[in-house]
């Protein structure tokens, strides 16, 4: 069955472009001119599927797409990719902030903006688990079980008081899950990955924010300002993302 993308975009000609661009390439576009429309959408009003990303216009007839894009978070994880005439960057960091994964500005090509869908879905696709040993090998010598360790969630790691389970797309700080958009997720995950290293912030957007071409410099600042933010709501008094100015982040050893 194609997966359904839903264009918000009240632009006919713009619509139908893109429309034309996903069907070649195997997507069922579904389009709506209002943002009212585009939430019921989401939720499943129309009759059909959910989709699975929107294709979201910022100037709308009835309300911003700023505005569709902080309903939609209260109750979906969903994509989205903005569509923008405007070149102001705090619009773009703005929309970045509140949950949107990608930012295309007016006039663009239909194809590129099918290949950014592709990466994006792409990169939310569930990691597969790892296939269980057989039994001859599981067994330690002579046939005997190998001895049992303590419990530990597969593919997790602790660093900081940051446990990432990778297989769960989770991470607890102090035992704590931690409510994370999709970008807060990658960026403290790729730190916790890289104890102690500095990683620049055109390293951060290359390892997290992939395939986004115009993404923002001041994106990665202002996601490990909400990261932040999040993990002193949990533990007040601590800061295990260090800042090193004119260099980039680091995340504590200890």
């Amino acid at each position: 069955m194609a997966r359904s993308i839903l264009i918000v975009e009240d632009e006919q000609a713009i619509a139908d472009g893109i429309a034309y661009a996903l069907r070649t390439d195997g997507f069922a576009p579904l389009h709506v001119t209002l943002g009212e429309q585009a939430l019921a959408a989401m939720c499943g009003e129309q009759g059909q599927p959910v989709p699975e990303l929107v294709v979201l216009d910022i100037g709308l007839p009835d309300m911003s797409g700023l505005e569709v894009c902080r309903r939609l978070r209260q109750f979906s994880d969903a994509p989205v990719i903005f569509l923008t005439a405007r070149s102001d960057e705090i619009d773009r960091v703005v929309g970045l902030e509140i949950g949107a994964d990608d930012y295309v500005s007016k006039p663009f090509s239909p194809r590129e903006l099918v290949a950014r869908i592709r990466v994006i879905l792409r990169r939310m696709a569930p990691p597969q688990p790892r296939a269980a040993l057989p039994p001859q090998l599981a067994a330690g010598a002579g046939g005997a079980s190998a001895p049992a360790g303590p419990a530990a969630s597969p593919g997790s790691r602790n660093v900081a008081g940051l446990e990432l389970r990778a297989l769960e797309a989770r991470i607890l700080y102090c035992g704590q899950a931690l409510e994370l958009t999709r970008y807060e997720y990658l960026l403290l995950k790729t730190l916790i990955e890289h104890p102690g290293h500095v990683l620049s912030r055109a390293q951060l957007m290359d390892r997290v924010w992939t395939g986004a071409s115009d993404t923002l410099d001041r994106t990665v600042d202002a996601h490990v300002k909400s990261l932040r933010a999040k993990l002193r709501a949990v533990a007040p008094d601590a800061d295990p993302i260090q800042t090193h100015r004119g260099l980039g982040y680091s995340l504590a050893t200890a």
